[in-house]
């Protein structure tokens, strides 16, 4: 990593990964190296690296194609499965044209009925995700990770070894402790970084195709912002510390997190999809059945398509404490029905009995409610 670089450079670059590497994509195509579409974090990427494939994560943060998904879906549907559908349907997201495979999951069942449409487009495989992590739930999951690596050797022609799947377990927890030790740079306070420039590295960095690089960047980043900091470089001022939970962020949905910052916070910590809890956990890299540990590190993500959702209270709370959270800001896509209901269960664990406030701001794609999240915002920051 050039160190000569000035840090908003080195976020910009991050920030800008997703679209920088579209035409590197398309340089692996060329080589005849497979591209696996993914949408969620359950999505075990460990066995389509070890068939020797590129996991990507698919357009999904944006109104851009939301007309044309409507011309086949419900308008009261969660903005991001229609935006999902909208960019495979009118193929304008470039991981999509470029995937060989796209992998869905039983989260939701708006995406379980997207995903049956999605396979008139493309090779679709829908793992069954089980709704409990139980026993029995584990015992499911573990199948369905073995019927993926079958899935993965018949499409692609390769033989997925253990020895190979073990060696991709092992890179995978060191990108997940690269991006750890990177967002725990944000328990300091005053923070080193905006949450914004947070959000952009850990989200860009799931677009370096080179894993092994990847790391040696973020860790690299790491190493500088503290230094920076420990000399005394503290661009941001202390404020209300601010974490921000619910449906997944990204794209358009970033007008909340961004709300928050111009108007007296400072958001600290994301424990939503591609924030804290996509890699708190590790895999347990020594299990003599890989494929049960493979199962029991992605069931254990805390999440409100579980019953219960033990795990994402769990997390929740020692991210409270940890971060020294002074407020939590739930962010809620119109028509997720899973996590609007889990608000309450939310707000009174946050509310009542960790003593901190919560507010939940329900949205879309859309800029039409950018006036009225600020105005919420002012007032709920002002209250801090």
């Amino acid at each position: 990593m050039e160190v000569i670089k000035t840090l908003p450079a080195v976020f910009e670059e991050f920030s800008e990964q997703r679209r920088n590497s579209f035409l590197h994509a398309y340089e692996i195509k060329e080589k005849n190296i497979p591209f696996v579409g993914t949408f969620c974090t359950y999505t075990p990427n460990e066995v389509i690296m070890a068939a020797g494939a590129i996991p990507v994560g698919l357009c999904s943060f944006s109104d851009e194609t939301i007309a044309e998904a409507e011309q086949d879906l419900p308008r009261n549907l969660c903005p991001l499965v229609k935006s999902s559908y909208g960019f495979a349907k009118t193929q304008k997201c470039p991981y999509f044209y470029f995937s060989d495979l796209i992998i869905g999951e039983t989260t939701c069942d708006g995406k379980k009925k997207m995903y049956e449409m999605l396979g008139e487009i493309k090779d679709t495989p829908i793992m069954e995700l089980p709704n409990r992590q139980s026993p029995m739930g584990r015992k499911l999951w573990r199948e369905e990770v073995v019927a993926l690596k079958n899935k993965l050797e018949e499409k692609f022609g390769v033989t997925i070894t253990e020895e190979n799947l073990r060696e991709q377990v092992k890179l995978s927890n060191q990108n997940r402790l690269a991006l750890r030790r990177f967002y725990e740079l944000m328990k300091l306070d005053p923070p080193p970084m905006a949450g914004l420039n947070l959000y952009s590295v850990l989200y860009g960095s799931s677009f370096k195709f080179d894993r092994r690089k990847a790391i040696e960047e973020v860790n690299a980043l790491t190493d500088r912002i503290q230094k920076e900091y420990e000399e005394g470089n503290r661009p941001i001022e202390k404020r209300p510390r601010i974490l921000v939970t619910g449906c997944p962020i990204g794209g358009n949905a970033m007008k909340v997190v961004r709300s928050i910052e111009e108007n007296g916070g400072n958001v600290v910590c994301f424990e939503n999809c591609g924030g804290a809890k996509s890699v708190d956990e590790l895999i347990d890299e020594d299990a003599s059945d890989i494929y049960q540990a493979i199962a029991d590190r992605y069931l254990n993500i805390g999440c409100s398509c579980m019953t219960p959702d033990e795990n994402r209270f769990k997390l929740l709370g020692r991210l409270l404490e940890e971060y020294k959270i002074d407020a939590v800001v739930e962010v809620i896509l119109q028509a997720c029905h899973t996590y609007n209901v889990e608000t309450l269960g939310i707000k009174q664990f946050v509310n009542e009995k960790k003593g901190i406030p919560y507010m939940a701001v329900e949205t879309d794609y859309s800029t039409a409610d950018i006036g009225q999240i600020n105005t919420r915002m002012a007032a709920f920051i002002e209250m801090l």
